[in-house]
């Protein structure tokens, strides 16, 4: 077949995004590897990105970790990690290990360790962030909390305060990547960011959001949601399939590389995502409730890992 115009592709490829296509039903050009030049002459990195997020620095030296040829990957660290021996130990050796594998690193920030019911004033996150940056220059891309709207953090019924954490990252890292938001798709999200938004400095050009819920659940519910309230880019900073989540989950590891693929073909199918970390690398004994590991705590590869591995394989 004869090459097509580059203006015609991609007039197919909006089409075929505006009509909901399956990724089945989208021409080969759409997605993969693309043709598009960089501006520096090189080639363009398909679109989404694909990272991982794992709190295990032992990721980097599974040699199916790096026959994925993954770069981008997300560590979650207590906000005031730099002042807990133990926790800076494990964030000393994970982006240690993360810079030998020439892989980006994202840090988001969450609760103390110490005290995890804490909410620490803008000022005690400042001191924090700013002894993380002098500690660790090279870390270039930020989400100043983890999961704000979930109970399990103390910023959940307060979004005014995360929204001056991000100003403090956003505002201290000049030339740093800075997302908003890394909320949880649960009811009240849009809700949590209407008023978070309003605290902001600025209009963020990245948002970040956890959609377990629509990967699992098989629909796009939460992304549209986001879509709809904020303006810039949407990176899926966590998301996978669940392999095991207490009596809604029930183990099954078939069920699991079923949302992979289909959070990957969601990811693909809107422009406005720019990034997907699926988390997370190992997954968990059978006594633990949530399990959504690419490798099984034997060692050996998921149904999941496998479906990972063709869709970076094109």
């Amino acid at each position: 077949m004869a090459a097509q115009p580059r203006a015609h592709r991609r007039a197919v490829c909006t089409l075929a995004i505006v009509l909901g296509a399956s990724a089945a039903l989208v021409p080969a050009a759409c997605g993969g590897a693309s043709d598009e030049s960089s501006p520096d002459g090189g080639r363009a990195e398909p679109r989404p990105i694909i990272g991982i997020g794992d709190q295990q620095a032992a990721m980097f030296t599974d040699k199916r970790f790096k026959e994925l040829g993954i770069e981008h990957v997300r560590l979650v660290v207590s906000y005031d990690a730099v002042d807990v021996g133990f926790e800076r130990d494990l964030t000393d050796t994970w982006l240690s290990r993360a810079q030998q594998a020439g892989a980006e690193p994202f840090v988001t920030f969450g609760h103390s360790r110490v005290n995890p019911n804490e909410l620490p004033s803008v000022a005690e996150f400042r001191r924090a962030f700013e002894a993380f940056r002098k500690r660790y220059p090279k870390v270039r891309v930020f989400a100043a909390w983890n999961e704000i709207n979930h109970a399990s953090q103390p910023t959940h019924d307060a979004p005014a305060r995360a929204a001056e954490y991000y100003n403090v990252v956003k505002a201290s890292c000049d030339g740093c990547t800075v997302l908003a938001g890394d909320v949880l798709d649960q009811p009240g999200m849009t809700r949590y960011v209407k008023r978070y938004r309003r605290h902001l400095k600025g209009t963020p050009d990245v948002w970040g959001l956890h959609n377990y819920a629509d990967a699992n659940r098989f629909r796009d519910s939460g992304l549209r949601d986001l879509l709809r309230t904020v303006k810039g880019d949407v990176w899926l900073t966590e998301t996978g399939g669940i392999v095991r989540f207490g009596r809604s989950f029930p183990q099954d590891e078939q069920r699991a590389a079923r949302a992979v693929k289909y959070v990957l073909t969601l990811a693909r199918r809107t422009p406005r995502v720019q990034r997907v970390y699926l988390y997370n690398w190992t997954g968990t004994l059978a006594s633990d409730r949530f399990d959504p590991g690419l490798i099984a705590p034997t060692g050996e590869p998921r149904p999941a890992y496998d479906v990972l591995r063709a869709y970076l394989q094109g």
